[in-house]
């Protein structure tokens, strides 16, 4: 039996336009490399200029050399950049927009971060070269992608034990398969007891992502720190909470708010090394049980100056006599008062018309030796033949000691409460008494030249919690 087989000629044609078509797809697919090389590259992301960037700053975070920086913006003076400029970043490749940085809070890690700011991990380690989560210590410079029209998540999702992602979502008004998008889960399963996740529809707290529960929230200022500087280290809790925690080296103390929070306050030693140090919170809860959260915080230099040698009295650097007279002003500036006393910022100790003679942290040298002393205050000098000689308690206080010491001759120490007293050294003549409650402005003494000076002039401290500080924060910030 024959078998007729019938070919349309139509489809052949339609396989040989095809197979022209995939031809010239691939001819273009080969070739397109090299029209692309004769586009110009990008010459990288923009950076925004944030407050107290310099040039330097920038192509250290960047892991880049200045030199590059600067061939890569030719147009802008390194001497003077505004916040707000936009400076192109050479070098990395694979990343492009716009890039802005923050300050890693107390508490924020490199999980929290990414979820907070939708960024991947993995881009946010590759951006900032960070090749361990514990190089993320409080205060460091986190550069981050700038999305437009975004803000931060700020909502959050705490899970507690046995509930589960959808309960949570529920009890958030949002769902479970938002909160794995957002905060990179692997599925509904993957949330551990206690863990904060983010949530675009949750009511906006500063709860920080590596915190225990018995923290609502911790606001630790200023980040970074710096030598000589005094920290305020804000937490709310929850009820019944008691607190404890050390800041290097220096055991904290908390006291309760108006706002029913609680604050330490902490100063820095001026003489401390620059780098990253501990500060561990400990929260003692109503059955006894503690919860504690320790991170490494960033110290930066006070860049604080030499000031002339200056030639004393051998016997007032001699460590037999400024040993344990030191330790006498320790002992009586240890406690911390229960009580704060003062109301709002510090007033000067001396007349509104004055004369500076030397700032805190200036770095110190007598009679030819090394630079290895501070100068723990600033001292008002007496720069005309009419100038006053008044001293005045810059905020209300308890006169806890008076008397004549070898190296700060004329002295006088406020307490102020919570662990912040002030000292007076070298005065002419003290006219308060140990146990003399005084006010803002209260005359205290007059300008002398008492113990270890070269001429008329009041030495004034601050002291917080067993370190003295820079007391020019004092006269401008309202501490806490």
């Amino acid at each position: 039996m024959a078998i007729s087989v019938q070919v349309s000629i139509f489809p052949l044609k339609m396989h040989k336009h095809i197979l022209t078509l995939v031809l010239v797809l691939i001819l273009l697919m080969t070739t397109s490399p090299v029209l692309a090389q004769d586009v110009t590259p990008s010459p990288g992301p923009v950076y925004i200029v944030q407050e107290g960037d310099t040039f330097y700053d920038i192509a250290n975070n960047f892991g880049i050399s200045l030199q590059d920086l600067l061939d890569a913006n030719p147009l802008l003076d390194p001497n003077s950049i505004s916040v707000g400029s936009r400076i192109v970043i050479p070098g990395l490749q694979g990343i492009g927009g716009v890039l802005t940085s923050q300050v890693v809070g107390f508490g924020e890690n490199i999980t929290s971060l990414s979820r907070r700011n939708q960024v991947p991990e993995s881009f946010i380690e590759k951006l900032n070269h960070i090749t361990s989560p514990y190089e993320l210590y409080a205060g460091y410079k986190l550069v981050l992608p700038q999305k437009e029209n975004s803000t931060p998540l700020s909502g959050i999702v705490e899970l507690t034990r046995g509930e589960s992602l959808l309960e949570a979502a529920v009890h958030e008004n949002s769902d479970p398969w938002t909160l794995v998008q957002i905060n990179s889960l692997a599925g509904s399963w993957d949330g551990a007891p206690g863990e904060i996740l983010l949530n675009p529809a949750g009511s906006a707290r500063d709860r920080q992502g590596g915190l225990p529960p018995a923290f609502i929230n911790v606001n630790v200022t200023p980040l970074p720190m710096k030598q000589g500087g005094t920290i305020v280290i804000k937490i709310q809790t929850q009820p019944g909470v008691i607190l404890s925690g050390f800041l290097v080296d220096k055991p904290l103390h908390f006291f309760p708010t108006e706002a029913g929070s609680f604050v330490a306050m902490q100063g820095v030693y001026a003489l401390l090394t620059p780098g990253p140090y501990p500060l561990k919170l400990i929260a003692t809860l109503p059955d006894g049980s503690k919860q504690s959260f320790e991170q490494l915080v960033l110290i930066q230099s006070g860049y604080y100056p030499n000031d002339p040698m200056l030639n004393v009295d051998p016997e007032t650097i001699d460590p037999a006599i400024t040993v344990p007279e030191s330790q006498q002003v320790e002992a009586v500036t240890a406690p911390a008062n229960l009580q704060k006393l003062w109301q709002g910022m510090f007033a000067l100790p001396v007349d509104q018309t004055y004369c500076l003679k030397s700032r805190f942290g200036n770095r110190r040298a007598y009679n030819g030796g090394g630079y290895d002393n501070f100068h723990a205050g600033l001292d008002f000098g007496i720069c005309s033949p009419d100038h006053p000689f008044d001293i005045y308690a810059p905020a209300d206080g308890v006169v806890v000691f008076t008397g004549k010491l070898i190296v700060r001759g004329n002295a006088t120490i406020i307490d102020h409460g919570w662990g912040i007293y002030t000292g007076y050294w070298h005065q002419e003549e003290i006219l308060v008494n140990v146990g003399d409650h005084v006010t803002a402005g209260q005359l205290i003494g007059k300008i002398g030249q008492t113990g270890r000076v070269t001429g008329p002039h009041l030495h004034w401290e601050i002291w917080v919690n067993g370190v003295q500080v820079n007391p020019t924060d004092w006269l401008n910030i309202t501490y806490p």
